[in-house]
């Protein structure tokens, strides 16, 4: 990869850590829009945000109002002074976007899976120079990623920055969208000028997550923040459960602690992450154990078969053990781990068994 991004910037914008985009997850009606930015512009929000074609993963919800919601975006620009930013997944959305007089774009984590959609973004940007955020793709794919700046980077744009809002996944986890932060390190390391944002709001998917996850970002030296707030979240058309108020938003970032020391992926704060991130996977690894030792507590209740069946232990044990000391591990830690994994199997098994 031998190009290099230039660093987002925007008008007016200073240096300070972080740049904060807020607004709702979608402009839902004037009253809405123009009472949330006013109430963020108070708190001394420079950038609103919000969605004006919200396409779902199913139909019949509400996807967006459309080019009507871009004229109440003019009316927080001529009222606040507020910058405006919008996501865009067709050209068409370029082209209405950009007419309205919108100052930053985003796309979409779907769209930025889609290369044939990415290019056609790129190819409608030809010309201009507004700046774009992409967020990262659905699934944790790097080049995949970097693939989609590129299309931009070649077709002029050169004010390119990138949204980390985690990455998909089946499983129950803590997480809407796993951080997987070492996905957006790599991408800092490849592209050092590349203005990092992190989107809390739809990395936890829950409004309790956003501030403990805001500050891991910043931990991390990104740049920015773009947070879904609203004026009255609880009855928001979509995402309600991940939005915060103005007050919340602004009491989140006054709790921020922001650290201007250089950070390299050698540093502690980015070696805790990949810890978490591990512990989070073996978190995963267990409970899928445990659902299969429930499957065979089931065979063995139907099949009139004992739980304990000594020999089974004893050879998981020999095995384990002679596998952890290939990897390094010492033989009592692997005992110490086996044999709490192999309680917790009988337990689960005996309350079938009753």
């Amino acid at each position: 990869m031998t190009m290099v991004i230039e660093q987002l910037k925007f008008e007016g914008m200073d240096d300070k850590r972080p740049i904060v985009i807020a607004g709702p997850c979608s402009a839902e009606s004037r009253e809405q829009v123009l009472r949330t930015a006013t109430e963020l512009a108070a708190k001394g929000v420079k950038i609103f945000r919000a969605g004006i074609w919200k396409p779902r993963t199913k139909p019949g919800g509400f996807e967006g109002v459309g080019v009507v919601g871009l004229s109440w975006m003019k009316e927080v620009k001529q009222t606040t002074g507020m910058l405006l930013a919008t996501e865009v997944a067709t050209p068409y959305h370029v082209f209405e976007a950009i007419k309205a007089g919108i100052d930053i774009l985003w796309i979409g984590a779907r769209t930025a899976a889609n290369p044939f959609a990415m290019q056609e973004l790129a190819d409608a940007l030809k010309g201009t120079d507004i700046p774009v955020l992409v967020k990262n793709p659905v699934n944790p794919d790097i080049e995949l990623w970097i693939g989609g700046i590129e299309r931009l980077y070649r077709a002029g744009v050169k004010r390119v920055g990138v949204i980390h809002r985690g990455f998909s996944s089946y499983e129950k986890k803590l997480y809407r969208n796993l951080p997987l932060w070492h996905i957006p390190i790599e991408l800092k390391r490849r592209y050092p000028n590349i203005t990092v944002f992190c989107d809390p709001s739809h990395m936890g998917g829950k409004r309790e997550l956003v501030a403990p996850i805001a500050q891991q970002a910043m931990d991390l030296k990104f740049e920015g923040l773009i947070v879904e707030s609203h004026c009255d979240p609880d009855n928001a058309l979509s995402d309600a459960g991940q939005q915060i108020t103005p007050e919340v938003l602004d009491y989140t970032l006054s709790m921020l602690v922001v650290r201007d020391n250089p950070q390299t992926t050698e540093n502690i704060n980015v070696l805790r992450k990949k810890i978490d991130e591990i512990d989070e996977a073996l978190l995963s690894i267990l409970a899928k154990r445990m659902g299969i030792s429930k499957e065979i507590g089931i065979y063995k209740k139907e099949h009139n078969m004992p739980i304990l069946q000594s020999g089974r232990y004893s050879d998981i044990l020999e095995n384990r053990e002679k596998q952890g000391a290939g990897l390094g591990l010492s033989t009592t830690f692997v005992h110490e781990i086996m044999k709490a994994i192999h309680e917790e199997s009988v337990k689960v098994q005996m309350e079938i068994m009753k």
